[in-house]
């Protein structure tokens, strides 16, 4: 499955943003899918998690309770809504699909090319 991320920005500390990631040349529902940020001179982080049905969700403390990962298999596509975004939220976001959910990069064997959110305080 190919990947492609979009819906970045620049927003104001306290904005909402809604990423979202299309699958193509095989149907997402098959991955779990995950999204992760590499903000600059920083490792890639693990930032949430969705199973295939999307029954069972998973995120970083840092993003817990502003953050919401979903999925509409029928439209081949994972969403990120950002709410209460922050500086330190500021990052290049990625999804990822793969055939188990984890907070590791290696559980995903498909990754998409990223989208920059930018936070300004």
């Amino acid at each position: 499955v190919q990947l492609q991320a979009s819906g970045g920005g620049l927003v104001q500390a306290g904005d909402s943003l809604r990423l979202s990631c299309r699958g193509s040349g095989r149907t997402l529902s098959y991955y779990a899918v995950g999204w992760f940020r590499q903000a600059p001179g920083k490792e890639r982080e693990f930032v949430a998690t969705i199973t295939p049905s999307g029954e069972r969700t998973s995120y970083a403390d840092s993003v817990k309770g502003r953050f919401t990962i979903s999925r509409n298999n029928a439209q081949n596509t994972a969403y990120l809504q950002m709410n209460s975004l922050k500086p330190e939220d500021t990052a290049v976001y990625y999804c990822a699909g793969g055939w188990v959910t984890g907070t590791g990069s290696g559980s995903y064997a498909h990754w998409g090319q990223g989208t920059l959110v930018t936070v300004s305080s």
